[in-house]
This record gives structure tokens, sequence and C-alpha cells, in this order.
């Protein structure tokens, strides 16, 4: 005789599978019931005064409105000046270089900022700790030195 093709674990699933049709029809009963109907166009539009900050009621049209000119509008990010572009020799200090990579980093006595050095703009070897001069360029992710040399 043949066995039966429907288990004892089949149907265990089965009723998992009803179970949740039947929570998840329940719930989208409960939701529709819950809702607001009728809301108006009105109910749902907001204002923004002249702050920048977000009201439900509308702005008064008695007030007097300021004219700005579309050519005043800046848009995007200010050019900031090219002062680092002078070829000036600045001192600094090695805080990080890593021989087996070929770059590092070097301290502004300056300024305080970091400026990244790649081996192959190295005048002469270099270690951490080491007093530099050098000369600074504008890259693409930042500045970096070049004609590194080690003060002695």
């Amino acid at each position: 005789m043949a066995r039966s093709q429907q288990t004892w674990n089949k149907q265990e699933n089965e009723k998992k599978k009803l179970k949740k049709k039947k929570e998840k029809a329940a719930k989208k009963v409960e939701r529709a019931a819950n809702t607001k109907d009728g809301n108006s166009l009105d109910d749902m539009i907001a204002y923004v005064d002249e702050y920048g900050n977000i009201t439900s009621t509308p702005p008064d049209p008695t007030v007097k409105k300021s004219v700005i000119k579309a050519e005043d509008i800046e848009i995007g990010v200010r050019k900031q000046d090219d002062a680092d572009a002078v070829d000036e020799l600045r001192t600094g200090i090695v805080t990080f270089f890593n021989d087996s990579k070929g770059f590092g980093f070097i301290k502004d006595l300056q300024t305080q900022e970091s400026i990244f050095v790649h081996i192959k703009e190295l005048a002469e070897p270099i270690k951490e700790n080491n007093k530099v001069t050098y000369k600074v360029e504008r890259g693409p992710k930042g500045l970096n030195a070049y004609e590194v040399k080690v003060v002695r």
C-alpha cells in the first residue's frame, strides 16, 4: 500500500500559512476602519514661512515681499583663495610614514594641518618625527607635499 503524501509536517506548515493569511486580512480590515476618509487637500497642505519653518497657516498676503534677483543667488561652494599655490617653503614634522606603501603625512608647524606626502616627491629618505621642509600643491583630495627635504 502506498503511503499518504500529506505528512504531519506539511499539515502544520499549511496551518501556519492559513493563520498568517487570516492575521494579514484582519490587519488590513483594521487599517481600513481606522483611516480618516475624506481628508481634504487643505488638511494635507503645509506652508513655509520666511524663516524656512513649516507651518499650517498660509502666509499673510498683506506683508510686503522683498524682491531677490536671480543673479544674486550663489549656488555651490565659493572658490577658495589659492594661498597654497605660492611656492614658499614650509616646515613640518613627519607624523607618519610607511616605507613599504610609500606614503605618509607631515604636520605643518604653522597651520597644524596634516599634508599628504608620497615617496616619489621625496628629495631624500625620511622617517617619522623628522623635521622637514617642503612645498605644497593642491591635489584632487587635498594638499600634497613635494620637494621634501630633511632639516639637519
